[in-house]
């Protein structure tokens, strides 16, 4: 009985900690759902962007390319690269995956030190870059998961589940577990980063707001992009893991 109250105590403390906040949030009420409001306000505009952009670049394409094109071609050949590298002969269905989440993860990133999101005043909260929110990065890993699930089971079956007793069943717990900490892994990583990211810029301005933050908002912007890179390179490597069974 003491063990069963202990456990009823600690899943209610567990309750009380996932209710903690950082900071305000501007939420919207959806029905029984309280969503951030903010999140969607700058993930909106982010992949309007991106739509705009990629519109604007390819709306007269032309046989040899130029400007925005040539510029849009460049990336997805880079991502056709990545994919290829990590996933292999097989990558073409994926490509549309892996450069939607770089895309998003790198336009995000930049948007938070190069859009003016303080400006913008909320009833609550403030604006910020969509993945300074764990929320979103937890959905981007989540999404991760779901593709290399679906890679594994549309290749193999049924037999997919093979991998969690190999090389020998003893491991079942941990291989069981490593699913577990990829989704975790990703989005903490990705969160952590662009959080302290912006959250030493906000310091250093308070401090000395002329000439000293300048070069670590560079800098940023740099670990930003490398940030949107390991992502995107780490989702096509589950992939290519789960169809191979050995990566």
């Amino acid at each position: 009985m003491n063990v069963l109250l202990c456990s009823i105590n600690t899943l209610k403390g567990l309750y009380d900690i996932s209710g903690v906040e950082v900071g305000q949030h501007f939420y919207w009420k959806i029905g029984s759902f309280q969503v951030h409001g903010q999140v969607l306000i700058t993930s909106w505009v982010v992949i309007a962007i991106l739509l705009g952009s990629a519109t604007i670049a390819v709306r007269n394409p032309q046989t040899i390319p130029t400007g925005g094109q040539n510029f849009f071609e460049y990336v997805l050949e880079f991502i056709r690269d990545v994919s290829k590298t990590q996933i292999g002969e097989e990558y073409g269905p994926w490509v549309p995956f892996i450069g939607t989440m770089f895309l998003f993860i790198f336009v995000s990133n930049w948007s938070g030190a190069l859009l003016p999101w303080k400006l913008i005043e909320l009833p609550h909260g403030e604006l910020a870059a969509p993945t300074n929110d764990i929320n979103t990065t937890v959905a981007l890993a989540l999404l991760t998961s779901i593709a290399y699930f679906y890679a594994g089971l549309s290749k193999k079956g049924l037999s997919y589940f093979g991998k969690y007793i190999q090389p020998t069943p003893i491991l079942l717990p941990i291989n069981i577990l490593e699913d577990f900490t990829k989704p975790l892994s990703l989005s903490f990583r990705l969160f952590g980063n662009i959080l302290a990211d912006e959250l030493v810029v906000v310091v250093l301005v308070s401090l000395v707001p002329l000439v000293v933050p300048i070069p670590v908002m560079f800098l940023g912007l740099f670990t930003s992009g490398i940030q949107a890179l390991i992502f995107a390179t780490l989702a096509a490597a589950y992939i290519g893991e789960s169809m191979e069974g050995h990566h």
